[in-house]
């Protein structure tokens, strides 16, 4: 049970700690560029509602009336005129704040369950550097491999049916996953040439996406978004791996 009770209070702490850090980083980086993108939606949307019956209808996939907008294949919003939003300022922040810490809290709980495995297997605690390289495998597993083939998508962007990215998404963190753990743990030859073909499977399939993207959002604002949501996650992964992996065994040690 002491073990247990390691897990959860070092995940509770570090999720909180990297939740908040990630929250501020994000005000100075990705908040700003979603307010510009969503500018352009709306415009977009007033110019289609005020078109006459008789326009040209939007091209295939499309649609703005209930159109999707994901990054990463995770949670979308959707701006029809019956979806609640919350009020800019603090009560947004307030609510963008609770998801990172609560996303840093159940990412912490993986991060430190291997690492009670890891503590158990061979007798010793796992360092904060040590804690940093799995930090590095997470950013891998969950940002860098799936972002290749879905890159973070801005509001007014169009993206591939949602269900088909979800898929693609998990595959590739999957694979990613099972590709790393071949290489890092196994250490055979075969293993490695297992590992990497993991790692390549999902590219080489591709991922899903539309024949014609039309959008009025700059293709740079797009540039800086995927750059921002890259770097922030690097920061969520190496501050959550070697917070999470420090404060775990201080815990650890005192039971």
């Amino acid at each position: 049970m002491s073990t247990f009770r390691s897990i959860v209070f070092a995940s509770v702490i570090a999720g909180f700690i990297v939740g908040l850090i990630v929250t501020v980083v994000q005000q100075f980086g990705t908040v700003p560029l979603i307010l510009k993108a969503e500018v352009f939606e709306k415009v977009a949307e007033t110019h289609q509602h005020d078109a006459p019956v008789t326009a040209q209808p939007a091209a295939a996939g499309h649609d703005h009336a209930a159109h999707d907008h994901g990054d990463h294949g995770a949670g979308d919003h959707d701006h029809g005129a019956g979806a609640w939003e919350p009020r800019d300022g603090f009560e947004r922040n307030a609510y963008t704040a609770a998801a990172n810490i609560l996303t840093a809290i159940g990412f912490a709980l993986l991060l430190a369950g291997f690492f009670a495995v890891r503590s158990g297997a061979t007798g010793a605690s796992v360092s904060w550097h040590e804690g940093l390289l799995w930090g590095l495998a997470g950013f891998a597993v969950f940002t860098l491999a799936p972002g290749l083939g879905l890159p973070p998508e801005l509001p007014g962007v169009p993206a591939a049916p949602l269900l088909s990215r979800q898929i693609w998404w998990l595959a590739a963190v999957l694979a990613t996953a099972g590709g790393l753990a071949l290489i890092a743990f196994r250490r055979s030859v075969p293993a490695a040439i297992a590992g990497v073909i993991l790692l390549t499977l999902p590219h080489l399939i591709g991922a899903p996406e539309l024949a014609n993207i039309e959008t009025n959002v700059p293709s740079s604002l797009t540039h800086q978004f995927v750059t921002a949501v890259t770097v922030t996650s690097l920061v969520f992964w190496t501050l959550l791996g070697g917070l999470t992996s420090a404060v775990f065994a201080r815990f650890d040690q005192r039971s």
